[in-house]
């Protein structure tokens, strides 16, 4: 079999490591990327910008959770000292990408990369080969997957080309280098990414003013100190056994018997997530940062079962059901994507020196003489610099894949209604003409099967394993 794997990226990683080379003869590989296997978040960058996340949930081999943590060694290097746990810059994480994506390409017969942006696939009929085209001609092959990352920021104020904004801060290596460290600088957004572009400028000797400004105001929790959680209810294996259809009810059940079983209460983890949406944002970053050891388990198990056995329950669910967990997105977020505690530490110090303010009701931004105007709930501040920290919506098109989406969606595929393409929930195989094709897969966040919540590396890799098993299997 000839396949073509469409990015290069982590998603793209994973698919090749999963794929059987008994069955796979020839990969040629898709993207114009310069530095492939990294995708937008692992290049080189300042050594500030961490991997967000312990070891133990960064593999990109879904059936090997230690796959990672072997490539990173015992090294103490990296380690955050509230963590216990080695938490290294991402462009080490793109390392062992790159590591782990030269050992899978050397066990198949044939192997390209290709620095070129697939244009368009030509399906034909059932039955016959597709074909890739690109600037550079068309190349025919048995399957494709498509791993494309994720859309691009979005411009929300219409600011992009004015004199001190920065749309897309990675590299931070690069973009913070134009920002003189005296300047008051305007952060959009308050997630991990307005996180990391916090903690880099204090890297860098920034002295100015910082402001987070956001809709809600509201940082992401901490992560806690990782201990074992086994869980019998919140598994995918076990909500996929589940007789008749899934309602959020039915699931909210799971978790009361879940934590119940495991001696904490879902009354207090909803408590306390409540109080972190409507707190003050500081106070909140000091309780979460104090509650790292705790021995509770309840938020560990609802962080970890968000990723694993949310998207299970995500595709069971009617859609008035998803319209009600739409309606508390950020809630679910900044559970779901804590920040290390490395980060809040330094946040933390920011905010006791007063460089750092965190501004809840984001208003209208513009740009006049060189400056800006930030609008939020307490009036107007200026700002020197902004820095867009939005990240793109889950199963948002990237603007290079763009051609790629509108020649399938031509030959009879389909928009998901939630973004991306549709596919099959089983396979991954994308959704032609209302049946799905077994030629062509969708590994990652251009799959619009998935919850809101922009696909985790664990999800990713269970994603490229699902189509790697698709790619082989006759039904």
């Amino acid at each position: 079999m000839d396949i073509a794997i469409i990015g290069a990226g982590a998603a793209a990683v994973a698919l090749l490591d999963s794929l059987d080379p008994a069955a796979v003869e020839a990969v040629t590989v898709y993207d114009p990327a310069p530095l492939p296997w990294r995708g937008r978040p692992y290049g080189p960058d300042l050594e500030s910008v961490r991997v967000n996340v312990p070891p133990e949930i960064m593999s990109i081999r879904a059936a090997d959770p230690r796959h990672y943590g072997t490539w990173l060694g015992g090294t103490s290097e990296y380690d955050d000292p509230w963590l216990g746990r080695p938490v290294p810059p991402r462009a080490v994480y793109g390392r062992y990408l790159e590591d782990t994506a030269a050992a899978a390409l050397a066990r198949f017969a044939r192997t390209e990369v290709l620095r070129e942006a697939v244009t368009g696939l030509s399906l034909g009929g059932p039955g016959e080969r597709i074909v890739v085209e690109t600037a550079a001609g068309r190349r025919p092959a048995d399957a494709a997957v498509v791993c494309v990352g994720g859309g691009t920021p979005p411009d929300l104020y219409g600011l992009a080309g004015a004199p001190g904004f920065v749309l897309d801060p990675y590299p931070l290596e690069r973009t913070l280098a134009d920002v003189p460290p005296d300047r008051d600088v305007a952060v959009i957004g308050a997630g991990l990414t307005a996180v990391d572009v916090v903690v880099s400028l204090a890297a860098r000797g920034h002295t100015g003013r910082i402001g987070l400004v956001s809709r809600s105001g509201t940082l992401p929790h901490v992560w806690q100190r990782p201990m074992r959680t086994d869980v019998r209810y919140l598994t995918p294996d076990h909500l996929r056994t589940l007789a008749g259809p899934l309602t959020l009810d039915g699931l909210e059940d799971l978790v009361r018997k879940e934590l119940a079983d495991a001696g904490d209460s879902w009354e207090d983890v909803t408590a306390l997530i409540a109080r972190s949406m409507t707190g003050d944002p500081a106070a909140t970053l000091r309780e979460q940062f104090a509650l790292m050891d705790s021995p509770l388990p309840g938020r560990r198990i609802v962080r970890m079962a968000t990723h694993t056995a949310g998207p299970v329950a995500w595709r069971r669910l009617a859609e008035p059901d998803r319209r009600r967990l739409r309606a508390h997105a950020r809630a679910i977020t900044v559970q779901a994507s804590p920040m290390v505690p490395r980060n809040a530490a330094v946040l933390l110090d920011l905010l006791d020196a007063g460089t750092l303010e965190i501004l809840s009701g984001a208003g209208e931004i513009t740009a006049a003489a060189g400056r800006f105007r930030v609008g939020h709930a307490a009036g107007v501040r200026a700002a020197d610099a902004v820095i867009n920290a939005v990240n793109p919506s889950a199963h948002a098109v990237p603007g290079t894949a763009a051609p790629l989406v509108s020649s399938l969606l031509a030959q009879g595929a389909a928009r998901h209604p939630d973004g991306g393409l549709t596919v099959d929930p089983g396979t991954g195989r994308l959704v032609v003409g209302g049946r799905p094709d077994p030629r062509v897969l969708v590994a990652g966040d251009l799959a619009g099967d998935g919850p809101f919540l922009t696909t985790s590396i664990p999800g990713v890799a269970a994603l490229a394993a699902r189509a790697a098993g698709a790619l082989v299997s006759p039904r």
